[in-house]
């Protein structure tokens, strides 16, 4: 992994790796030139593990579609996690086609949605949309439309 990674994947006092470890039964260990070791006793625990340590290090990709967690809710839109520690926002007029009095009339923190990448803002945070996606298949509507 990039060594500027190394630090997201240990979290604050070993939190993160910690808790990869108690989840996945896996022991990991981290050189400081980025070489990420795992060890588990059944391959299903160490790729468990390593799927986790992808998530962390993975950069969202301009077009991909995600799964995700609404985890805050706003007047301007929904806040969701994605891609491990990744969050992104879905400003207002992206939750949906028309207009949209409220954020919680579409959904609530907590609640599971599909979300494409549709850029990044000046400061590097990620702008997301949930109506560019088929909420139940993970479709990309822009896709199909282009065709």
């Amino acid at each position: 992994i990039p060594v500027d990674k190394i630090r997201d994947i240990i979290g604050p006092g070993g939190k993160i790796i910690r808790e990869i470890c108690e989840v996945t039964g896996a022991k990991i260990d981290i050189d400081d030139d980025g070489t990420v070791k795992v060890a588990a006793v059944t391959g299903e625990s160490g790729e468990a593990a390593v799927a986790r340590i992808r998530d962390i290090v993975a950069e969202p990709e301009l077009g991909v579609i995600y799964n995700g967690k609404v985890v805050k809710t706003v007047d301007f839109g929904a806040f969701v996690n994605f891609l491990g520690a990744k969050d992104g926002l879905v400003h207002i007029s992206e939750l949906q086609d028309g207009r949209t009095e409220k954020t919680t009339d579409i959904c609530k923190e907590g609640d599971m949605v599909k979300v494409k990448v549709i850029g990044f803002d000046d400061r590097g945070k990620v702008k997301l949309s949930m109506k560019r996606v088929d909420q139940e298949t993970g479709a990309d509507l822009e896709a199909e439309s282009a065709e």
